[in-house]
């Protein structure tokens, strides 16, 4: 079963249950074997089990007014704020909110040209740009409850070496803007003509540095990807979605992602086929929702939080309001806050 088949079926098993959205406490997800059960039907008092039992911030916190009187947006289940997301993050900490899901995807290196400044991608070198990811998510360690995921999806970039793109081609316009920092000539080491980065892999790497566990390094295979226009090495197909913990026991609903084989319920691929979403004519790099929907079902809890620092058009908070959770989101840019705040408003009809 692919992964878009998996979450589909995973939405319809949901909906059948749509009460458990409803409630602030809840029950936790029943383990995926009977190990995990006592004689009397309840669950062992394990550290995998009590990872399982998740207080979620409290309603009143999570519309307080000191909280969300800076929102772009804001109603009893969506926050959004338009910002920086190093301060924006800070909010979170000093108003005390923990989210329980970051699910995100940031920049790309030398992918795109947003046009704001200060804007992560554009770093002369991919260690500086590595440098400021990890930055970020250490304040989103700082809001992330102790038995919450952070998922990143990243993709690669080549070192071109060669100055700007010339070429008229419109396929590639969008990422071949102006002179980006991969068509510098480099440092003759790591950065140089030809070289794959291996920037996901790298970041991962600085992530653990700084205390984070990595449980996957999920590969997300596209089968509509943009083609390359390259002679002497294959076409990149997929990018990577991790998944980091802070601690080894957290929250994980198996029941909402697994895969139903014979009796028996095993956990997802760590291999997801999943189609890109096409751009909305604003933001050309939008998140795909089923790509982002496994995430949400698996590590948020009932009435739980999801957060996206850097939100775009807003994908993850419409996927974790049609899923039951509530949602924060931040982006720098208006124009996308704008995209965000419409989709919001279209889901909750």
């Amino acid at each position: 079963m692919t992964a878009t088949a998996l979450v589909h079926a995973a939405t319809s098993r949901r909906t059948k249950k749509s009460s458990r959205s409803k409630l602030s406490v809840a029950g936790p997800p029943i383990p995926p074997t009977s190990k995990s059960i006592s004689a009397n039907g309840t669950l062992k008092d394990t550290p995998a089990n009590r990872a399982l039992r998740v207080a979620v911030t409290p309603q009143s916190s999570f519309t307080a007014e000191p909280f969300v009187r800076d929102a772009f947006f804001h109603d009893d289940r969506s926050v959004l704020f338009c910002q920086d997301v190093l301060p924006g993050l800070d909010h979170l900490r000093d108003s005390r909110i923990k989210v329980d899901c970051i699910v995100t995807s940031p920049p790309f290196y030398g992918q795109r040209d947003y046009g704001i400044d200060d804007q992560i991608g554009l770093e002369d070198h991919p260690q500086q740009y590595i440098d400021k990811l990890v930055k970020v998510f250490s304040k989103c360690w700082d809001v992330l409850s102790e038995t919450g995921s952070l998922w990143v999806n990243l993709g690669d970039t080549f070192w071109s070496g060669k100055g700007a793109h010339k070429s008229n081609e419109v396929k590639q316009s969008a990422r071949r803007f102006g002179l980006r920092p991969q068509d510098k000539p480099g440092d003759g080491k790591w950065a140089r003509p030809k070289q794959l980065l291996l920037i996901p892999h790298r970041f991962a790497i600085a992530m653990q540095d700084c205390g984070w566990l990595v449980r996957n390094d999920n590969v997300w295979v596209k089968p509509n990807p943009v083609p390359d226009q390259v002679r002497d090495r294959c076409s990149i197909s997929h990018e990577y979605v991790f998944h980091f913990t802070k601690a080894r026991w957290y929250y994980f609903d198996q029941r909402e992602v697994g895969r139903q084989v014979g009796t028996s319920m095993l956990p997802p691929l760590d291999t997801w086929v999943v189609p890109t979403a096409r751009g909305t004519g604003v933001h050309k790099a939008s998140f795909s929702e089923e790509l982002v929907r496994l995430p949400i079902l698996a590590t948020t809890p009932p009435d739980g939080i999801v957060l996206d620092p850097f939100n775009g058009s807003g994908t993850s908070m419409v996927v974790a309001h049609t899923s039951g959770k509530r949602a924060i989101g931040i982006d720098l840019s208006r124009e996308y806050c704008s995209l965000a705040k419409d989709a919001l408003t279209a889901a909750k009809g």
